[in-house]
């Protein structure tokens, strides 16, 4: 079993941490009888989180007590610029990625990667609004805004908002196999972008 564990702040935007979180939560257990991923949210404190449109958000973890994870997620929302001049955060994510095997990014999640220089060199896509912003925190990325994700081995990124959902098929796909990920597509009843 993997540790997918979603980080969560202030302004993030819902479906781009809910929609992979139930995209990993779902996955296997109709097939398999038991979950391939754990998945989890942390934040910086323990505290409820207030994610976009007020919605309360309690998270399970924090930066400090999260178990090691396998797979880390960065969401989007608007939460995510006051965190580029986060060094606390961004540290952590740094930490983070050299330790797990897939770093995935949804939406603005991109500007903290890029901020932290886990982008230089490598593709990138982000919400269509963000593209300029994701240029000047990662100005040795090449940026690919046409694609809904790009793939570049350790890190995954999508662009905005739904475009995370079918990332995380994709990652399911890419780990389990394209019919464990048409299975979870199917029972969420999501029509995916293979």
């Amino acid at each position: 079993m993997r540790n997918a564990a979603i980080l969560i702040f202030d302004d993030v935007e819902v479906l781009d941490f809910c929609g992979p979180f139930e995209v990993f939560s779902v996955t296997g257990q109709r097939v398999q009888g038991e979950a391939p991923f754990r998945v989890y949210t942390v934040a910086e404190q323990a505290r409820p989180v207030l994610a976009r449109n007020g919605l309360s958000v309690n998270p399970a973890y924090t930066l400090h007590d999260c178990p090691p994870p396998d797979i880390l997620l960065i969401p989007g929302g608007r939460g995510t610029r006051p965190l580029m001049d986060n060094t606390a955060l961004l540290d952590w994510i740094r930490a983070q990625s050299e330790r797990v095997e897939l770093l995935l990014s949804v939406c603005t999640g991109a500007l903290l990667l890029g901020k932290a220089g886990l982008l230089d060199g490598l593709e990138a896509t982000t919400h269509h609004s963000a593209v300029e912003e994701l240029r000047a925190a990662a100005p040795n990325t090449i940026l690919c805004p046409e694609k809904r994700w790009v793939d570049n081995g350790k890190i995954v990124l999508s662009a905005g908002v739904s475009a995370g959902i079918d990332m995380a098929l994709y990652v399911v796909a890419r780990l389990l196999g394209a019919e464990m990920a048409a299975e979870t597509a199917h029972y969420i009843q999501y029509d995916y972008w293979r």
